[in-house]
């Protein structure tokens, strides 16, 4: 079981930030900006999911998870508050949230679900999350600009990549099988590659920014250049549809030495 912490994060989001407050980059802000407009419905989604998880287990094996799953709860619940600063800004800026009322009514279709289920597909997108917190830590450079905005994500990097276990160890003990697992990463994986392209082309539409050369040859290079998202994150993503799969074979060793350096930008809730 992972030993899981909230911590609070020791930035100002109060004060505005640069409408391309990621280095200049019109494409990478559009892409991150899109991806925090995602968040706060998202992880109370999340939230949900592994709350009722846990309450249909039984009641034998709820005291194993009972300490991880209030710790996920509080991180989560700490992205959601933050993230939603965050969005409150891109507001200010004029960018439009379409992807956060889509995914609502999306959600709404699952109320009859059973939540083994909601728990599959938050594993699916903890996955998701996993690797690109991974990718974010290792490439760090990317999110050079405005020092806050820097620290905010690879703190949620570095959590995200601590309890990327917790979901799937639930669906795990809540006999979860792998065919229903790998169904759900299918859909999951396109209904959030389809997501985040729509919110990023409005992003950078409203920005006045989509038909310019730069953005494209930033995306370019961001998304399949040496070191590119899409061509580094490929095959951990692929790795999730192994029958003997489980998140903690794929490292975490960033994310531990991140928070280890970078114990004076937070403090401990309940410390």
């Amino acid at each position: 079981m992972t030993d899981l912490v909230v911590r609070r994060l020791l930035i100002d989001l109060e004060k505005p930030f640069a409408r391309h407050w990621c280095g200049g980059d019109a494409f990478r802000t559009a892409l991150f900006n899109a991806l925090s407009m995602s968040f706060p419905v998202g992880e109370q989604f999340f939230i949900d999911s592994v709350r009722n998880g846990y309450k249909s287990l039984p009641e034998e094996k709820q005291e194993r998870f009972r300490k991880e799953v209030q710790g996920f709860v509080g991180q989560e619940a700490t992205h959601r508050r933050l993230h939603s600063l965050f969005n409150g800004h891109l507001e200010k800026q004029g960018l439009v949230n379409d992807w956060a009322p889509r995914a609502q009514k999306r959600l709404k279709l699952l109320d009859s679900v059973e939540y083994r289920h909601w728990v599959a597909i938050t594993a699916a997108n903890e996955h998701f999350t996993a690797i690109l917190a991974d990718w974010l830590l290792r490439n760090h450079d990317v999110l050079d600009g405005d020092p806050r905005l820097k620290t905010m994500w690879l703190w949620h990097s570095a959590e995200e990549s601590e309890h990327k276990s917790t979901a799937f160890d639930l669906y795990q003990a809540l006999d979860g099988d792998y065919e229903w697992r790998v169904t759900w990463m299918r859909r999951v994986t396109t209904i959030f590659l389809g997501d985040t392209i729509r919110q990023t082309i409005s992003n950078l539409r409203r920005d006045g920014t989509l038909w310019k050369w730069s953005t494209w040859k930033s995306a370019a290079g961001f998304l399949f250049g040496k070191r590119g998202l899409v061509r580094e994150t490929y095959g951990p993503w692929r790795e999730y549809f192994r029958k003997d799969f489980h998140p903690e074979q794929q490292d975490s060793g960033l994310s531990t030495r991140w928070l280890a350096e970078n114990a004076e930008k937070y403090s401990l809730v309940g410390a």
